[in-house]
């Protein structure tokens, strides 16, 4: 694919931007002038036909005819002293290695989640789905869920005029059960897991789980359907929700599957909002998030994120919404444009 693009006419110092994920990486370089919305070239790439992101990058830039100063690079993992592990790549990233093989000044990793939380201030209407009402408080902590093959956790608080966001590995807390069939459910994944986080069972990775369960201690019925299984190398989260969601005739089995992730889920959201004082409001970002969407705005996602006790009047007035589309590239664009014009 050919880079395209307006041509460098902004001025200003140039970013390179990225977005890195397991099967492809997108990048882009943005100005200071210009803003993260307006990307002067953008390219998306597949991953694992590099042997590093710096091979990668230097071809980018090469083709695309442009030096940058700095860049700023998120990555599905955590970032420790500088330092990102991608497993499914088996890329090893070093932000002061990375800046020397690139020539630049400097460059910055970021957690793929703080990324997403960072464009958010950032987003129209028309990239975000209202799933429930509220009324956000100016300058309010906001709390960020990505529901994807595990479960991301980020949040923003206010800084200056605007907002700042913060790491978190929070989906990898204990799940707490909050109720006889959850509490049946964890006793259930005791026995395959020595620790069972909220990961377990409200993400992707927890569709099967709770497929499993339902059908092996529940008694509920299999369909013929999905008990041929998926294809060798399938994963099987895809067809248990396609067959929840599906508008005529959908499967019990995996539609029950679903109302279990929602109020899982919901008491997650909760948690999150709560540990952060998210009065500024909930998104969530992600495939599985956005699929939701319309079961989102429903009873079980709304009434688990309502019971919060004490403080269910406050989970209350919280407005939630669904991210449509990517955003962490605009969130990465964005943070490295902010560190970059700081230190000009």
């Amino acid at each position: 694919m050919a880079v395209t693009g307006p041509d460098a006419s902004d001025g200003g110092p140039l970013l390179l931007a990225g977005d890195v994920g397991g099967t492809k990486t997108d990048l882009a370089v943005v100005s200071v002038a210009g803003g993260p919305r307006r990307p002067l070239v953008r390219r998306r790439y597949a991953s694992s036909d590099y042997p590093g992101l710096a091979e990668m990058t230097a071809e980018f830039l090469d083709a695309a005819g442009l030096r940058v100063r700095a860049a700023c690079i998120d990555v599905a993992g955590p970032v420790i002293g500088g330092r990102a592990q991608l497993t499914n790549l088996g890329w090893r990233l070093d932000e002061r290695s990375l800046a020397v093989e690139l020539g630049l000044d400097r460059a910055w990793l970021l957690n793929d989640l703080v990324a997403t939380a960072g464009a958010i201030p950032l987003l129209h209407h028309d990239e975000l789905h209202r799933v429930k009402e509220g009324e956000a408080e100016p300058g309010g902590a906001i709390a960020v869920l990505a529901p994807g093959t595990g479960l991301g956790e980020a949040f923003l608080t206010a800084e200056g005029s605007g907002y700042r966001a913060h790491a978190s590995e929070g989906g990898h807390a204990a799940f707490a059960p909050a109720g006889e069939q959850e509490l049946a459910l964890l006793r259930t994944l005791w026995r395959r897991y020595d620790h069972v986080s909220f990961e377990r069972v409200a993400s992707g990775v927890g569709i099967p789980n709770f497929y499993d369960f339902l059908r092996d201690h529940e008694g509920m019925t299999e369909s013929p359907e999905l008990g041929r299984g998926p294809a060798p190398g399938e994963d099987r989260t895809r067809p248990i929700l396609e067959a929840a969601l599906r508008d005529r005739d959908p499967d019990p089995l995996a539609r029950a599957t679903v109302t279990l992730l929602l109020r899982i889920l919901g008491a997650e959201a909760a948690n999150l909002a709560l540990k952060v004082l998210a009065t500024g409001g909930v998104y969530l970002a992600g495939g599985i998030a956005q699929a939701l969407r319309g079961d989102l705005g429903s009873a079980p996602f709304l009434d688990a994120f309502m019971s919060g006790g004490r403080f269910s009047g406050m989970l209350e007035r919280v407005p939630v919404f669904v991210i449509m589309g990517e955003v962490a590239l605009l969130g990465a664009s964005s943070e490295g444009l902010r560190r970059l014009s700081a230190r000009r």
